[in-house]
């Protein structure tokens, strides 16, 4: 009894204890849930959904580790797509201003400013520092990338983190493998996704094994596929495989995962606001490098001397838009397709969430493109379109079958079309794939979901090509500004 009510009041002054610590921004409910259930556990499982704010809870509970002398380096691990924000936003906006820091974004191509920044974490002078290593999850891949990471954990007592986990649920990858042969040299443990089963729940194992191996109780991937997923023997072209063909036990895998994670939902934040939103972003490829500069020096050319008109700027803005978009338009008025990132980016937001989606894209080639892509990677029926060239009775189906049948996920349309008069709220993530100057086209698009009937937080996702006329397009329509009838020539001519 008296060790039980002993146990209460300690359990009471440590929660207390965290609820002052000196946020630099306050965290909602959940996320102080989220703290107060993980801060100082060796190992633990954000499945936080997109848009509830994992990011900040793991810089929190970095900051915690840190000022309790208990970690003095981190090394965080994410797609492509996200490091630039963990970089430039998150750890900015999150990570306390009492916290002195030393932070690199590790990039492929080591140059000699590179090599200088990692070299700070050696310097006498930075000892004292919190060190913070942001790496692409693609890099482990590489024994150079593998090299480095190690090279840090050993000379760190340190928290490892991948976030959006799910990249390294393939246990035969090599990256995975490179992670979880990295994983005993962190102190600290952490896993962040939204969606920790993306086809199955065999995806779990890898992820479940880089927090520790005995957390589900299996050693072997293959014992734990045997237990809770239904196998089938086939011949296949002379040879006899195994085929998964069903699921078992779920109800006991899921009692497993508790102890060491938490999970969160949108619809369970009460304190979240209506509208979340969030960037992704992606760097441009060799190819359209050379295009959008030769393109660019081309618009300054035209531009210069003269009195430039908002519609001149805008014109020589969407050529260099096309490019961040993956195509241009030829001097024969044919459509030139470029090696791109985009595409890949979406796939990877897609594979982060769980049910329905709209994505608006500003140019009908990308619309199409984007309709293919899902087809052959989610099957036929999965996706409807609506756009310029959708013929009126296929936009009846689109609406119709978008919010009656499960298996259409996903609406791809342009806001121009699109984005007036429709009901979608059974979607409660909307992404841009592309980005229009008309803030009236951008709000109504934003409302297709967010309207009368929706029951979840929507969020918002902006896939922007980073240091390009992209990132202005989305600051500008963010803070509510029209480009098309708000922004001046001259001012527009500054952005490219």
């Amino acid at each position: 009894f008296f060790f039980h009510i002993d146990f209460i009041i300690k359990s009471y002054i440590h929660v207390n204890r965290k609820m002052k610590y000196k946020f630099k921004k306050k965290p909602y409910a959940h996320q102080l849930t989220a703290l107060e259930k993980s801060w100082n556990r060796d190992t633990f499982a954000y499945f936080m959904e997109m848009g509830t704010g994992k990011t900040k809870v793991l810089i929190d509970n970095l900051a915690m580790l840190y000022d309790k002398g208990r970690v003095n380096g981190a090394l965080i691990v994410a797609p492509k797509g996200v490091v630039g924000t963990w970089y430039n936003q998150e750890l900015p906006a999150h990570l306390p201003d009492h916290i002195e820091n030393v932070t690199v974004l590790w990039q492929s191509n080591i140059n000699k400013k590179q090599k200088e920044n990692l070299k700070q974490f050696h310097n006498p002078e930075n000892s004292h520092k919190l060190h913070i290593l942001i790496m692409n999850v693609e890099a482990f891949s590489t024994e150079k990338g593998y090299s480095w990471a190690l090279s840090f954990l050993n000379c760190h007592k340190g928290l490892m983190a991948i976030d959006e986990s799910t990249t390294i649920k393939n246990p035969k990858a090599k990256r995975t493998k490179h992670i979880l042969n990295l994983s005993n040299k962190a102190d600290y443990r952490r896993i962040m996704t939204g969606s920790p089963v993306t086809k199955n729940p065999l995806d779990l194992y890898a992820q479940c094994q880089f927090l520790d191996i005995h957390h589900l109780g299996h050693d072997s991937y293959y014992s734990f596929r045997n237990r809770y997923a239904l196998m089938k023997s086939a011949n296949i072209s002379g040879r006899s495989i195994n085929l998964v063909v069903g699921y078992q036990n779920l109800s006991e895998l899921s009692d497993k995962l508790k102890p060491f994670s938490y999970r969160v939902l949108k619809e369970d934040c009460l304190d979240l606001p209506d509208k979340v939103y969030m960037k992704r972003e992606i760097q441009l490829t060799p190819e359209q490098q050379k295009l959008y500069k030769q393109m660019r020096q081309e618009a300054l050319a035209t531009l210069n001397g003269k009195t430039v008109t908002t519609m001149t700027a805008l014109t020589q803005l969407m050529r260099l838009h096309q490019i961040t978009c993956g195509h241009f338009s030829a001097d024969d008025g044919s459509i030139q397709e470029v090696k791109n990132n985009r595409l890949s980016e979406l796939l990877d937001v897609l594979d982060e969430i769980e049910g329905k989606a709209i994505i608006w894209a500003h140019y009908q080639h990308d619309v199409k493109n984007i309709f293919k892509i899902l087809e052959d990677k989610y099957g036929p029926g999965s996706v409807v379109h609506y756009y310029g060239k959708t013929l009126p009775e296929q936009r009846d189906y689109a609406i119709k079958n978008f919010k009656t049948n499960d298996k259409v996920r996903f609406f791809v349309g342009t806001p121009q079309t699109g984005g007036y008069g429709i009901t979608l709220v059974q979607a409660n993530t909307v992404i841009y794939y592309s980005n229009g100057y008309d803030l009236e086209k951008r709000m109504q698009s934003e409302d297709r979901a967010h309207r009368i009937g929706q029951k979840k937080k929507v969020t918002y996702v902006d896939i922007i090509a980073e240091d390009t006329v992209d990132t202005k397009i989305v600051k500008s329509l963010r803070k509510k500004i029209d480009i098309a009838s708000k922004v001046l020539g001259e001012e527009l001519k500054a952005w490219i």
